[in-house]
């Protein structure tokens, strides 16, 4: 397994969720919590639950604003390699918090 440093893969009872629009070039737009963000290979991933009833997760490549630390980009991840090494490793990460 890679080494993943996760951030924040379980919100904290206390901590408000964290909400995310996504806005597609079709136009759709879904609300989306933040699970967490988790590295793998050194790149940092995001996971987030769409708001539309289904039990779906994204995983989107993640930057940090250098900025602003509240501020973040989320990137496509179109390489079908890191894509599956994102979802192994996040897969990993569940597996260990059940």
């Amino acid at each position: 397994m890679a080494d993943d440093n996760t951030k924040n893969p379980e919100m904290d009872e206390n901590e408000e969720p964290i909400y995310v629009t996504l806005e597609y070039d079709d136009g759709t737009v879904v609300e989306s919590e933040v699970m967490g963000v988790f590295e793998v290979n050194g790149k940092e991933y995001i996971s987030l639950i769409p708001n539309d009833g289904s039990d779906d997760v994204y995983i989107y490549g993640y930057k940090e604003s250098e900025e602003d630390e509240d501020d973040f980009e989320l990137i496509d991840i179109e390489d079908d390699a890191e894509f599956e090494a994102a979802v192994l490793a996040f897969d990993a990460i569940m597996t260990e918090t059940e």
